[in-house]
């Protein structure tokens, strides 16, 4: 048992994620969410946490890239970007622990999900906490909403008893507990509007009784009521959520909800909302024959660098070989750069190896010195070289800079006495009746000594 948030004994964590494990008392195997940790201590912490909602993982890594310590998934979001549908209960559980799972692992802050009314009933509502602990959420928002729910802040929301509620929060802590997990549970009551206040307020005293961690009412319709819900179990976070462009609740600065009394604060809609309107004003501009305009979208090289483009090249560098190595259909060989190009040289003669050039030798080897480059001006032209076995097979299929002929044109000459540099140096394009280029002329056709076909084409 490890102690958390408000002086309570949690169950030692399980998450099913590949993290770190520990063992505590009896050797009993556990591993540390680090995730449900995270937030923990966001909600330990002085102040009042603003948490915007993401519905993919691109806009879930812009949030922590702005700097946010964590993130809600937005039902509402997720149900338009995914399905195109209005959130009224027909995105289900499969499709948001999904994109879940797609979304804490695009990221390294906590992520709070939206799980809806549990899908169902308290065994559903155990089946949804287990499925977005093992899918990496930090924490869950569960409802009293009958099936099918209704987005919040709409028409038509209807509630379960008051005892189907409480269970389905006893049942949520449950799923926690038997997953060995430290999930936290936001427990959601929108009987404001399908009921009364003074109805809500009595549903999360029970939420609270019954050992929910965050309290949330939606659309709360003044500051007074605000406050009444922040006067139940003081000590007890509480939620806001600031429905951007028209809700029934005040939008307040975060400063004023701290004063009140909240804990977090999401906002649901600016991601998706914005979004949306980007996309309509792109489309206009490229239906008009234009492009959106400068400043209304980023550079490629930004976009690049926000999706990690950037970050897998570097981290590629790690794993790319200096030369890669064709020999007679056996698995390649990866040597030091000068040993791999002696070995290579030496054995031509024999065994009709083919070296692949790649730019970063080519770097190391010519470029450094570009008197020793002794294919100039060819860079613009490709050659396909392909390679096929006697038994049929493909062995070789590559397109390579003309630039990159020297390691060719040594192995080519000692198996069959080509150059490949005097027939590239004397080959005419041949130009179509438009003025077009003609591809794929065949430089070399021949069988070496291993019994493979070995052809050349200029590209």
């Amino acid at each position: 048992m490890i102690e958390c948030a408000k002086n309570k004994l949690y169950p030692a964590t399980g998450n099913q994620t590949g993290r770190p494990k520990a063992s505590i008392g009896e050797g009993v195997p556990v591993v540390v969410d680090y995730p449900a940790k995270a937030l923990r201590q966001i909600l330990e912490s002085p102040g009042i946490h603003q948490g915007p909602a993401c519905f993919d993982a691109l806009s879930a890594k812009l949030v922590q890239r702005a700097g946010f310590k964590y993130c809600f998934t937005s039902g509402f979001s997720v149900s338009a970007a995914r399905l195109g549908l209005p959130d009224v209960g027909f995105i289900s559980y499969g499709e948001m622990a999904d994109q879940g799972r797609h979304i804490t692992e695009a990221v390294s802050i906590p992520v709070i999900g939206d799980g809806d009314n549990g899908y169902g009933n308290a065994m559903n509502v155990k089946r949804t906490v287990k499925g977005f602990i093992k899918a990496g959420f930090a924490g869950i928002i569960l409802e009293d909403q009958v099936s099918p729910k209704a987005c919040g802040h709409t028409q038509g929301r209807k509630v379960v008893s008051r005892e189907e509620a409480v269970m389905r929060i006893k049942a949520a802590i449950d799923a926690r507990n038997e997953s060995r997990s430290d999930i936290v549970i936001v427990a959601r009551t929108d009987s404001r509007q399908a009921v009364s206040l003074e109805e809500s307020l009595w549903r999360s005293r029970a939420f609270a009784d019954a050992g929910a961690d965050v309290l949330f009412i939606d659309a709360l319709a003044s500051r007074e009521e605000m406050k009444a819900l922040c006067d139940i179990s003081p000590l007890l976070p509480k939620m806001a959520n600031m429905l951007e462009g028209g809700g029934k609740t005040p939008i307040l600065t975060p400063l004023e909800l701290e004063e009140i009394g909240f804990k977090l604060v999401s906002y649901p809609l600016s991601l998706i909302g914005v979004s949306i309107q980007a996309m309509q004003d792109a489309l206009v501009a490229i239906k008009g024959g234009r492009l959106p305009p400068p400043g209304t979208m980023p550079s490629f090289n930004e976009i690049k660098e926000i999706i990690g483009f950037n970050a897998y090249y570097e981290e590629e560098k790690r794993y790319t070989s200096t030369t890669s190595r064709y020999q007679g259909g056996s698995s390649a060989n990866t040597l030091p750069a000068a040993q791999f190009d002696r070995e290579q040289r030496d054995e031509s003669s024999k065994d009709g190896v083919v070296e692949v050039i790649t730019p970063y030798v080519y770097d190391e080897k010519y470029r450094s010195n570009e008197s020793k480059d002794p294919f100039p001006g060819i860079w613009s032209r490709s050659l396909r070289v392909k390679i096929t076995g006697k038994d049929g097979l493909e062995k070789l299929d590559v397109r390579i800079p003309a630039g990159f002929l020297e390691g060719f044109t040594n192995i080519i000459q000692g198996v069959g006495g080509i150059n490949l540099k005097e027939l590239l140096d004397d080959v005419t394009v041949d130009v179509d009746l438009d003025g077009n280029v003609q591809r794929g002329k065949k430089l070399v056709d021949f069988v070496d000594t291993m019994g493979d076909r070995i052809e050349v084409f200029l590209e």
